[in-house]
């Protein structure tokens, strides 16, 4: 996807350091750092913008032992065509099979060997490929994972052998009914748009899949400008990023300048369908439903009352769904209702399993409780528990460096800029009791999609 040149930083929170360097293409070329936060309750972050477009993210944190260290490509399923559906998971197996220096086995024990560990994960708008390890061997980490992401061999046996691996991959998915209601709702809202495939793609469209468009949609996609490298733990910046440069130098990421991809847009919205009813008939013991409607994308401000809504109608143990249909009557083992955030559009939505033969009445309160919300509102005393309730999650959500390194590529990758901590927490005090009815009668209120997974055939799901 092509984007227009964006500036190569946002708006300086403190100082400015520029040192030089070298591209491939020959000539000087300056790597941009800055100091974006020294955070009380965490270490001095500090980013540098590459020649190449590539940015670097640390956070230093003295008191850790350990380092986590990513690297984001602002690429998901959602960058696909059709016939691609599938082409970002499968990418992200083959990355770990083997490059140009390392084998498969290499790439695994080299970490390994050190007691470290790897892992990638692919979603709807990026990719992670991140590693954890002591904070000795972060120079391996480095090398280990740059390499594995930027000079993969793509080699056609491991085509052919993780072709296999994803396909049982999506068998066993087709196997977890309470992760099925999830695909089946995100189609029921966005239908044929790439938010409503399925991450993994389908059998259909993974078997036919050739080594050739995989290596196609690798090299299209994972460019430098797309690319966001976050590390927390007990870490120099300055360190890290001459790790970093060696690691790519004689790459395909060793390019020539360019500004970074700016964070993905949120206009124009995605158009949704209608709402609807999807049954996914199965023999299961258990009926698994999701009630819900398009929600807000991630950069409206109104998030930090979304956060304290979902907390309050199904969030935690105390919340209102959790206890009328668990507590008090004993229902459902699981209710909870969540809200998933995209670039340009968003999901609420309430999530419970339950014995088919409830699922009318499970419903049936579902529905007059999202209603009472949204006339009603909730009180003043449930918005300073959902408040302190996203505080709370959000500071205890700190404590290791995964998490931190998280939130360092995030903030990059997806909202352009870094929230400090305080600032967040400030935001979330500053919601009031009618931002929050306000948002929840706007929201509560649109017409709704139901998502079913169950032993059903012939049943009527609407509204009693």
């Amino acid at each position: 996807m092509s984007r227009a040149a964006a500036a190569p930083f946002p708006p300086d929170r403190r100082g400015v350091v520029a040192s030089a360097g070298a591209t491939r293409g020959g000539g000087a070329a300056r790597a941009v750092t800055r100091t974006l936060s020294d955070d009380p309750l965490g270490g001095t972050v500090r980013r540098t913008v590459l020649p190449s477009g590539l940015r670097v993210l640390t956070e230093a944190i003295p008191a850790m032992r350990s380092v986590s260290f990513g690297i984001w490509v602002a690429v998901g399923s959602r960058d696909e065509t059709g016939p691609q559906s599938g082409a970002a998971h499968f990418l992200e197996h083959l990355l770990f099979k083997g490059t140009r220096k390392r084998s498969a086995l290499e790439i695994s024990s080299a970490i390994e060997a050190v007691g470290g560990e790897t892992n990638a994960f692919t979603t709807k708008e990026y990719t992670c490929y991140y590693a954890r390890v002591l904070d000795e061997d972060l120079p391996l980490a480095i090398d280990v994972m740059c390499d594995l992401v930027a000079d993969s061999v793509l080699d056609p046996a491991d085509v052919e052998t993780e072709r296999g691996v994803i396909l049982e991959e999506i068998a066993m998915h087709d196997d977890e009914p309470g992760d099925e209601v999830h695909d089946l709702f995100a189609r029921a809202v966005y239908g044929d748009h790439p938010l409503g495939r399925l991450i993994s793609g389908t059998e259909q469209t993974v078997t036919p899949m050739t080594r050739r468009q995989i290596q196609s949609f690798y090299r299209r996609r994972y460019v430098a400008p797309q690319i966001v490298i976050a590390a927390a733990g007990n870490l120099d910046h300055a360190a890290v990023v001459k790790l970093v440069r060696q690691a790519l130098r004689g790459t395909p990421l060793d390019t020539d300048p360019a500004s970074p991809a700016p964070h993905r847009p949120a206009t124009p919205a995605v158009r949704t369908k209608l709402p609807t009813t999807l049954v996914e008939p199965k023999e299961t013991e258990q009926a698994h439903v999701i009630l819900g409607s398009p929600g807000i994308d991630r950069t409206d401000g109104r998030r930090f009352a979304l956060g304290v809504l979902n907390n309050v109608l199904g969030g935690g143990m105390s919340s209102r769904l959790f206890q009328e249909i668990r507590e008090r009557r004993g229902l459902a083992y699981s209710v909870y209702s969540y809200a998933s955030q995209y670039a340009d559009t968003g999901l609420f939505a309430v999530y419970a399993g339950c014995a088919p033969g409830k699922v009318d009445e499970v419903l049936e309160l579902t529905r007059a409780e999202l209603a009472r919300v949204a006339a009603d509102g909730l009180t003043e005393a449930e918005v300073a528990r959902g408040k302190g309730m996203s505080k709370g999650s959000f500071v205890l959500g700190l404590e290791d460096t995964g998490s931190r390194m998280s939130r360092l590529a995030k903030g990059e990758l997806l909202y352009g800029d870094l929230m400090p901590v305080d600032e967040l927490l400030t935001r979330v005090d500053a919601v009031t009791v009618d931002d929050v009815n306000t948002l929840a009668a706007e929201l509560l209120s649109r017409p709704m999609s139901l998502a079913v997974v169950g032993p059903f055939g012939e049943h009527d799901f609407a509204a009693r």
